[in-house]
């Protein structure tokens, strides 16, 4: 039995037909840039989250940093995000110069730890080195934040809220979608994601008329009224046509493969419950499980199981092994080991086990006895 951590083979059997119909009309019509289906998808997609507006994009990253740079936020500035999480969200903060702070998560959702959110909040404001500017709450392995406190915390002090929803897209909290939340949201279509394309893509939604304009100049080079007429710094962040194309096959699914998912989590906690710890997932929330992700007892038991996992082939990864305070490019931000206790003591133990729609029965069985093997158990 191959057993793959993502199978995006088992999906494209389904799609393949309609897919190479949509494809088939792009390559006949050489639209490969902001051909009409970019703009049909951006209507879909901002249907389906509940927003007003969608700027479809060339990444994630991208969706990230588009609305620091329309909100001119910059040197001085500090922008509060979790330590534990992909590069690309504080990457993005020093991208336009500003500066991240770093604030601990909480240890059964892996999302940002609203009580020390407000402390560190408090604790810049009253340094007064910085100035207090946005939030990027994460919706991790794709559970909504706790966005309940976190935009009360933002209105107390007057900060922007920019979800990062890269992994979160098809999330809910509330009775609401992923990507509904704050001012902005940013979510990537990477392969690997829930609802992923065939490449790099992205997404921001906003109700911000003002804010969709900006966007819209800034992912074509600051374009203003035609363009060769540059009116802001901007960058090449168009999605292409044929990722559109992709993206509007799999969003046809993507309901369905949601239900999937989260019945393919449910029988994992089953098997595993009281063997590692699995995820919590609050009352009122639904994840879009972009990844399933356990904690071993410590880093001995956690090798010992990914040891066992690939004698039998079956494919693991850790999201993430170092928090963001302490890789390399963020070490002139002062922060050191222990400055965040519950980030680093999950990245010791956390790794994630194949997680898709299409994943079998007999294979989440032999994935659990295999793990309840290597603990001896």
């Amino acid at each position: 039995m191959t057993i793959q951590f993502i199978d995006l083979q088992r999906q494209y059997q389904r799609i393949e037909n309609a897919l190479w119909e949509r494809l088939s009309k792009v390559l006949k019509s050489c639209k490969f840039i902001l051909g009409p289906e970019v703009a049909e998808l951006e209507t879909k997609l901002s249907e389906f989250v509940g927003r007003k507006y969608c700027v479809s994009c060339s990444s994630g990253t991208d969706a990230l940093l588009m609305p620091l740079m329309a909100w001119g936020i910059g040197s001085g500035d500090a922008v509060f995000t979790s330590p534990f999480t992909f590069i690309a969200t504080s990457e993005v903060i020093r991208l336009v110069g500003a500066t991240p702070v770093f604030v601990d998560i909480d240890p059964r959702t892996f999302n940002i730890d609203p009580a020390e959110l407000e402390r560190n909040i408090v604790e810049v404001i009253s340094q007064g080195k910085l100035k207090p500017k946005a939030i990027i709450p994460v919706d991790l392995f794709g559970l909504p934040a706790n966005y309940e406190k976190i935009l009360d915390i933002a209105k107390k002090y007057n900060l922007l809220v920019l979800e990062d929803a890269a992994q979160g897209f098809g999330g809910v909290w509330n009775g609401k979608y992923a990507c509904s939340f704050g001012n902005a949201s940013a979510t990537s279509f990477f392969p690997a994601k829930p609802l992923g394309c065939y490449g790099d893509g992205g997404a921001v939604f906003t109700d911000d008329p003002e804010l969709y304009e900006l966007l819209l100049s800034i992912r074509v080079h600051g374009q203003g009224g035609n363009k060769y007429e540059n009116v802001r710094n901007g960058i090449n962040g168009r999605l292409d046509t044929l990722q559109a194309v992709v993206l509007l096959a799999k969003l046809e699914l993507f309901p369905e493969e949601l239900k999937l998912r989260n019945e393919v989590a449910q029988k994992y906690c089953t098997l595993l419950k009281g063997k590692v710890e699995t995820p919590f997932v609050p009352e009122g929330y639904t994840s879009s499980w972009a990844q399933f992700s356990v904690l071993a007892k410590d880093e001995t038991e956690r090798k010992r199981i990914i040891e066992k996992l690939n004698e039998k082939g079956i494919p693991t990864a850790i999201y993430y092994p170092k928090p963001l305070h302490l890789q390399k490019v963020n070490l002139d931000l002062g922060y050191k080991e222990g400055d965040f206790p519950v980030s680093e003591s999950i990245a010791k133990r956390i790794f994630s086990l194949p997680m898709h729609p299409y994943l079998k029965d007999a294979e989440i069985e032999m994935i659990s006895s295999t793990i309840i093997e290597a603990l001896n158990l």
